[in-house]
């Protein structure tokens, strides 16, 4: 693990203990590497709370950790106007991860938030877009997947969701939560909003970062909500009925190993003493960034299926996925044939990097 990464580990574990860190090792630091790598992951708040302790002012941090706090109150905002809109339309819904995660870490801007991620009732799918659009958001994809985006500039964007896994996801976390309204809990002080309970909370998120890990990467911020939300919680949760829901998923082995892995980085500024299998997994936290990469969604692809299979079923996907990434095949389906050449085509021209990055991916395999 090279310098930065540790650096990185060492300010955030401060961070979110109250640790005012060694201020000479700052000074040892490079800090414009720092940035990046922060930024990478989308903790550029937390690292500057730390740096902030110690003392040392870092312009990038500074302005970066400024940007988050005034996103965090204008997301926040928004997200308030728009359930209040629901509630007034008699629509149920349930705020979800980043909105709620961010709460319960020690200072605000501390936890960073792309969007705001909300799953409400599906069968208002279309109003919703109506209330949205009226509202000035854009509409950026709808009615494909198991969720709708939209965004209203300069950084406003919506997740809005009427699942919380599609069928094109495990089929062991599509199945479990294929009825999540029987996990949910109904709010005080409101008509229709919802909530997990803490046990459920927890199960949740934990499904949707293997679902990340396990495709194209998750980034240190993840391990981190982690940690975060275990200290919070600490005895007070269900730990027995949490492990048989992830037995029913399938993914209690993971949650145990990065359970134990996050507590390990986290619990002490020092540097933790891992073995093999845990520092491996860090690894794969620290080289995927927040939104993973394509690299690694080939591998984890490959390491399921031949690398012929893999890519034959990308040059010619299935005809759901084509309805739902084309929009004329969706229409009349019987054009997938017109659709896989345009689909070609705006690989080749649009989405250069994304095939290079698959190219790079598949001669490393040729190589292992």
């Amino acid at each position: 693990m090279n310098t930065v990464y540790k650096d990185l580990i060492y300010l955030l574990s401060c961070s979110v203990n109250g640790i005012t860190p060694d201020a000479d090792r700052i000074k040892s630091m490079d800090l414009d590497k720092l940035y990046e790598l922060a930024k990478k992951h989308t903790v550029r708040g937390a690292v500057c709370i730390a740096l902030e302790r110690a003392g040392i002012k870092h312009e990038r941090f500074h302005d970066a950790y400024k940007k988050a706090v005034r996103k965090n109150i204008y997301l926040d905002m928004e997200r308030a106007k728009l359930l209040s809109e629901f509630e007034k339309q008699e629509i149920w819904y349930m705020p979800l991860k980043g909105s709620v995660l961010k709460d319960i870490y020690p200072e605000n801007g501390m936890r960073e938030m792309a969007d705001n991620d909300v799953l409400y009732d599906q069968e208002y799918q279309e109003k919703v877009r109506d209330i949205m659009t009226a509202q000035g958001y854009s509409v950026e994809h709808f009615g494909k997947g198991n969720h709708d985006v939209y965004h209203k500039p300069p950084v406003l964007n919506f997740e809005l969701h009427i699942s919380l896994f599609g069928e094109q996801h495990a089929e062991p976390l599509f199945r479990y939560y294929s009825d999540v309204r029987k996990l949910m809990k109904k709010d005080e002080g409101n008509s229709f909003g919802y909530h997990f309970s803490d046990e459920d909370f927890y199960v949740y998120i934990t499904a949707h970062e293997w679902k990340h890990y396990s495709g194209g990467g998750t980034g240190i911020r993840s391990l981190l909500d982690s940690y975060v939300y275990i200290t919070w919680k600490g005895e007070s949760v269900d730990w027995k009925y949490i492990e048989k829901q992830l037995r029913q998923l399938e993914i209690a082995d993971f949650e145990q190993e990065r359970r134990q892995l996050a507590i390990k980085v986290f619990s002490s500024a020092e540097t933790p003493e891992l073995t093999e299998s845990e520092q491996a997994m860090l690894m794969n936290y620290l080289t995927a960034g927040t939104y993973g990469t394509v690299e690694k969604r080939v591998r984890n692809k490959l390491a399921k299926q031949s690398k012929p299979s893999y890519i034959l079923h990308n040059m010619f996907p299935s005809v759901k996925y084509m309805r739902e990434s084309v929009e004329f095949v969706d229409k009349i389906p019987a054009l997938y044939p017109v659709g896989i050449v345009y689909r070609w085509g705006r690989i080749v021209t649009k989405r250069r990097k994304v095939l290079s990055a698959v190219v790079k991916a598949l001669k490393k395999k040729d190589k292992a």
